[in-house]
């Protein structure tokens, strides 16, 4: 799959102006998500195919469907040790298996009878969900809510090999 290229003036209208919403590019089989890293682990990664190299499979690493999110997030490719945002393509089946393994980052009273149970669970998840401000590309938050995703464990280890 290439990516697929819009104006941001001719997309923005088809998004929703607040909530929360995964906005990405995807087709049947699979969905594109983006990371920054410095160089070292991104020419890892595009020479291979998968990551390896200098990258650490001790931390959580996030995935972000949202390309605004994450360059906004890298300051535009200037962050240091996030240079490079890669497009990475993962199967449907993949993103929706993390999803449903998905902790959320903060107590949300609806989802867990109690917060020690969320606690609990925070604590054994190998998947966290969080919900950011998406961002204007001028760097102005908006009222619509863009989903990050931190992999670690065996989650992040079938994510960077497979």
């Amino acid at each position: 799959m290439r990516l697929i290229t819009e104006p941001y003036l001719t997309q923005v209208s088809n998004w929703p102006e607040n909530g929360r919403h995964l906005l990405a590019q995807y087709d049947d089989h699979s969905i594109v998500v983006y990371q920054a890293y410095r160089p070292s682990i991104a020419n890892f990664a595009t020479t291979y195919g998968y990551f390896g190299g200098e990258f650490s499979f001790d931390r959580m690493s996030w995935i972000k469907p949202n390309f605004l999110w994450m360059m906004y997030r890298s300051g535009w490719g200037t962050q240091n040790g996030q240079e490079v945002v890669l497009a990475i393509w993962i199967k449907r089946s993949a993103i929706e298996e993390i999803l449903v393994a998905a902790v959320h980052s903060s107590y949300v009273p609806e989802l867990y009878p109690h917060k020690s149970a969320w606690q609990r669970a925070l604590k054994q998840s190998q998947v966290r969900l969080q919900w950011d401000p998406d961002h204007h590309p001028s760097g102005t938050k908006l009222e619509r809510r863009a989903i990050q995703l931190g992999l670690r464990g065996e989650v992040l280890a079938a994510y960077a090999k497979d």
